[in-house]
């Protein structure tokens, strides 16, 4: 990747960043493709209008990082912590994506689209997800604790377990087949 710092309409392709440092970046409505950033130290930069396609960032470490209306298409995110990106107009979107392990703590994801993605033991615990869609996901084992769901769609998810009693669900949509993990502290045998 060149050295200049502010980048634009540009396309990185095939580019190993894996155990590397990108520090004190900016690229506006660039599209990477097939790029490593597993392990990779990514701090102080700034993604707006971005698309990261094929791409593997597994265990990136985002530190003081913006990430404004960034699409993840078929990416690996294994065990990224979204916990130190920046707030301020922080605004994502995952297709076909894998997002075990992920961390989406304390985070405001208002209105974010999950879709075909899994997230096997990922955590929102705490993180307002008001309206975010969680479009046929695999939400194994993940966490929802004082999360706000209030009209989120998880009519297409599977998986779940999530406690009505321990977050705020005001209209959120399930369906009748994802009904079970809303119950399934109860430790009820229900039968069709």
């Amino acid at each position: 990747m060149a050295s200049e710092t502010y980048h634009q309409n540009k396309t990185f392709s095939a580019i190993n960043y894996a155990e590397k440092e990108l520090s004190g970046r900016e690229f506006d409505q660039c599209t990477f493709q097939n790029v490593d950033f597993s392990n990779c130290n990514i701090q102080n930069c700034i993604f707006s209008d971005c698309v990261l396609e094929d791409c593997n960032l597994s265990l990136a470490k985002f530190k003081n990082t913006g990430l404004s209306s960034v699409k993840f298409k078929n990416c690996k995110l294994l065990g990224v912590d979204f916990n130190p990106v920046r707030d301020f107009s922080f605004s994502v979107s995952f297709d076909n994506c894998i997002l075990d392990y992920a961390s989406f703590i304390r985070k405001k994801l208002r209105n974010t689209i999950f879709k075909k993605c899994r997230l096997q033991e990922a955590s929102f615990m705490e993180s307002d997800l008001t309206g975010s869609v969680f479009a046929d996901c695999d939400l194994t084992r993940t966490t929802f604790n004082n999360t706000i769901l209030n009209e989120a769609d998880f009519t297409s998810a599977y998986n779940f377990s999530i406690d009505p009693e321990k977050n705020k669900m005001k209209k959120a949509k399930f369906s009748v087949a994802g009904l079970p993990g809303l119950i399934e502290k109860y430790n009820l045998v229900i039968v069709d």
